[in-house]
């Protein structure tokens, strides 16, 4: 199956208030696809409808080709879900947590939860409970491994890591994946460890995908252009995202070459166009705005 993941005509709200309308995407197998939006776009509520937490107004979601509505026992064994917060059971210690979660997953690997967390400075008695927010992050993340999952589903991963333990995290994961073909899907506020992890990457806006693309062609081809122009107000097109006046320049993003932007931007007397390479940070900004 190529397939892994498959979202169709999601609808969603709370309340009166839309998250969502005809939402469609799909994961491949083997790939790492990152979900990014502001905060209220949905990222949390998706991965919920796709684990079968939340029903959706309209549409379905189905993981190995089975609707979130009624995964069998089988999918959902071959499903790793860390959820923000990463782990629960913290009255465990080390041992005792590896045991309970290992009656749950019939291809349990023990010798990867402990190869992980011979990193951390911590004995094997020590409480869950005791430990700092990056050390349970690589508890919990070292449950995933242990279980062997075909898709892992991680919700904002990164959420209280020092850089040294994101930058672990988002190490292992890639290696993780890469050499045993498994398929992953994630959301993140630290988007510079999204770009070094991710393969695609869906960026959510208000109610809708704004760009579902190859993360390699978002950084090759989507440029941030600075310039100067007397007018007061620029009337953008859809090949420009977000311009803006900073101080006495102006700046803009776009996926077109500079020549074309020199074009769209002629009327407006515009001098000294720079092209700029930016990061997927950068390029987040430029799709959805500061605000």
């Amino acid at each position: 199956m190529d397939t892994i993941i498959q979202c169709d005509n999601i609808t969603h709200y709370y309340g009166k208030k839309l998250i969502y309308k005809n939402l469609n995407f799909d994961v491949k197998k083997g790939k790492i696809l990152g979900l990014l939006g502001k905060n209220g776009t949905g990222k949390t509520t998706i991965i919920n409808i796709l684990n079968g937490y939340l029903k959706p107004r309209s549409g379905v979601c189905r993981i190995f080709g089975e609707d979130m509505e009624n995964l069998s026992p089988e999918t959902k064994a071959r499903v790793g879900l860390l959820l923000e917060g990463h782990i629960q059971h913290a009255y465990f210690n080390i041992e005792q947590i590896e045991r309970f979660y290992s009656r749950f997953f019939p291809n349990w690997k023990r010798e990867a939860y402990y190869e992980l967390l011979k990193k951390l400075q911590v004995t094997p008695t020590q409480k869950i409970s005791t430990m700092s927010c990056g050390q349970r992050s690589q508890i919990a993340l070292g449950l995933l491994f242990a279980q062997d999952p075909d898709l892992l589903i991680l919700d904002d991963f990164s959420m209280g890591l020092d850089p040294g333990y994101r930058r672990l995290f988002v190490e292992y994961l890639k290696e993780y994946a890469t050499a045993e073909g498994k398929t992953i899907f994630l959301t993140s506020h630290i988007i510079q460890d999204m770009e070094m992890l991710i393969d695609d990457c869906i960026i959510l806006d208000y109610g809708r995908i704004l760009l579902h693309r190859p993360t390699a062609e978002i950084l090759n081809n989507f440029k941030r252009y600075r310039f100067t122009s007397p007018a007061d107000s620029i009337e953008t097109t859809g090949e420009l995202w977000n311009t803006e006046r900073i101080g006495n320049s102006w700046e803009t993003y776009s996926f077109l070459p500079r020549e074309e932007v020199q074009q769209l931007l002629a009327p407006y007397s515009v001098s000294g166009l720079v092209e700029e390479q930016i990061s997927l940070e950068d390029a987040f900004i430029g799709l959805t705005g500061k605000y």
